[in-house]
């Protein structure tokens, strides 16, 4: 089901961005019979919506973006916070920056920077195009509060298990990790499937009265794992069959309780007032200095929008100190 984004979200929304939300892209879920929480993500829509405003980064790092889009809106929609959490990349491989995030509303964006020397053909694995480098999780509240961020180096063969390993060594939390992105006739598809091990005091049903065993809990767990791992592309992006169905295929022997769908939508945050304000930021020098025929250009990374303002309609902040450098 596709429902637009309130006007109050938009209405400074480039006219070509598109307003898109998927009402039912994430559903949440515990397994009643172990001490695991999950989500599945679809993205729907939304995956061609975000991927095709960067037709100029070769396939192989847009299949790569359909998965961290999938991935990142998976680990905001666990957390309870207000902004955004984002992931980045950065690495000695032909991608040399790699950013998706979400905010706290489901709102996703992506970008990804080529390094200037890459050459074709590109490797179609994560640890190809991104090299070596680092991964960093990062959840920002906004300017009145610190920054939380996870920084680990790259290490696994796929974005899957680079995130896997982050979350055992920074968060020392156990992941199953699946995550899906094609290109087919039919055009984008991302998604992705996510366990997460609770601690193991979280009550089981059926034992309030008995606590299992760790052992027979690690058996749980590993359980609930291998039936994560039969889940497959085709199943994932079948339009017939439902997430609920699909969880229940997977873990309905697990006890599987369902959680409120969430909502996911292109959340790129650029507007023409917000960059003018950056703008209105520089000093006279400065702008004059941008301006090329009078004119100065600034685009936006995520949605590929172009701005043009006029240098003469900006005023001059000369008066307010090099605001250029702040």
């Amino acid at each position: 089901m596709i429902t637009p984004v309130t006007e109050t979200t938009t209405s400074h929304r480039p006219h070509d961005v598109p307003d898109l939300t998927v009402a039912h892209a994430i559903t949440p879920f515990h397994l009643g019979h172990v001490p695991v929480r999950g989500r599945l993500i679809t993205l729907g829509p939304l995956a061609g919506a975000i991927l095709s405003r960067h037709d100029e980064l070769p396939e192989p790092v847009r299949l790569l973006g359909g998965q961290a889009l999938a991935l990142v809106a998976a680990m905001a929609t666990a957390l309870k916070f207000k902004g955004s959490f984002s992931l980045q990349v950065k690495g000695d491989g032909p991608v040399s920056l790699f950013l998706a995030d979400c905010t706290d509303t489901g709102e996703l964006r992506f970008t990804a920077r080529m390094a200037e020397d890459y050459t074709l053909p590109l490797p179609n694995d994560a640890s190809g195009l991104l090299g070596k480098g680092y991964m960093a999780f990062t959840v920002d509240q906004g300017p009145d509060t610190d920054r939380y961020q996870g920084i680990v180096g790259l290490e696994g063969p796929n974005l899957a298990s680079m995130a896997e390993h982050y979350f055992q060594t920074s968060e020392q939390h156990d992941c199953a990790i699946h995550l899906f992105s094609r290109h087919t006739e039919a055009g984008w598809q991302a998604g992705a499937l996510v366990l997460e091990r609770l601690p193991d005091s979280t009550p089981i049903a059926g034992n309030d009265d008995h606590k299992p065993s760790d052992a027979t809990i690690q058996d749980l767990w590993e359980t609930a794992c291998t039936f994560g791992q039969t889940l497959t592309a085709d199943e994932l992006f079948d339009p017939g069959l439902a997430p609920t169905t699909l969880i229940n295929r997977l873990f309905g022997t697990l006890g599987v309780e369902l959680a409120p769908a969430r909502p996911l939508s292109f959340g790129c945050r650029c507007s023409r007032a917000r960059l003018q304000g950056v703008l209105e930021r520089f000093n006279k020098d400065d702008l004059d200095h941008m301006a090329q025929d009078g004119v100065i250009s600034m685009e936006c990374h995520f949605c590929n929008t172009a701005f043009t303002f006029n240098r003469d309609n900006l005023p001059d902040s000369a008066e307010k100190g090099d605001a250029g450098a702040s």
